[in-house]
């Protein structure tokens, strides 16, 4: 397991204003958003109710408790939020167990970041348990400190969980780039002060000021990162 306690002696890059690279999880480092919708119909097609599609624009990139909370109300199913909480974190760990694709250009960014020492999060809506699993296919090495939407008190969209990330590594927010792939989170690493990279997923996402919106992770690399930081000059 991936501590959240922030590891020691991380240092910030030289001679770049860029101090630490933030980035989401699903949809963002692995490609799962689809799988969330996926089990979401599953369980509640268990509970004898169909959901429609437009729903998945509500629900995607937020909390579990937001998430799980609309589709109840919307379908009127007889489940309490704790119970639809187990039920959809047991089936998205099973389907994550079976297969779990990254997204392109993913474990070069990481692999880049690493190899010059950029202090790096994993800053996720997701639980921690299932955080840990996911960090077994990107390698928890790449990251100095992960963050879990069950181990803050407002998760996405509060700015809560990238406030919480860049003060354990000792930086300031402003000084960060955040990867996120839907509004939710854009919405949280902004309210945050940080500098956002957009890639949709699921939703499209306009481009903004201190946001900056590309097609793929694979047009994101260490320099695009910094020249972020030197255009805010």
């Amino acid at each position: 397991m991936t501590s959240t306690v922030p590891a020691l002696g991380t240092r910030t890059a030289e001679g770049s204003a860029l101090q630490a690279v933030l980035l989401d999880m699903d949809g963002t480092l692995v490609d799962t958003e689809g799988f969330w919708w996926d089990v979401e119909a599953e369980v509640f097609a268990g509970l004898g109710h169909t959901l429609d599609d437009s729903w998945r624009h509500v629900v995607v990139g937020g909390p579990m408790t937001r998430s799980a909370g609309f589709l109840i109300e919307a379908t009127g199913a007889d489940i309490t939020l704790p119970e639809l909480t187990v039920l959809l974190n047991d089936g998205f760990e099973d389907r994550i167990g079976r297969t779990l694709p990254l997204m392109p250009g993913a474990l070069r960014l990481l692999a880049e970041l690493a190899e010059y020492e950029i202090p790096t999060a994993l800053v996720s809506a997701s639980h921690r348990r299932i955080i840990d699993r996911v960090l077994t296919s990107l390698g928890p090495q790449h990251f100095s400190l992960t963050v879990a939407g069950d181990e803050v008190a407002r998760t996405k969209p509060h700015p809560d969980p990238y406030l919480f990330a860049a003060a354990g590594l000792g930086v300031d927010p402003a000084r960060c780039a955040v990867v996120e792939d839907t509004a939710t989170g854009v919405a949280a690493a902004e309210a945050a002060g940080c500098q956002v990279v957009a890639v949709p997923s699921v939703a499209p996402i306009a481009p903004a000021a201190r946001r900056t919106v590309v097609s793929s992770l694979e047009e994101v690399d260490l320099a695009f990162l910094r020249g972020l930081m030197t255009e805010m000059r």
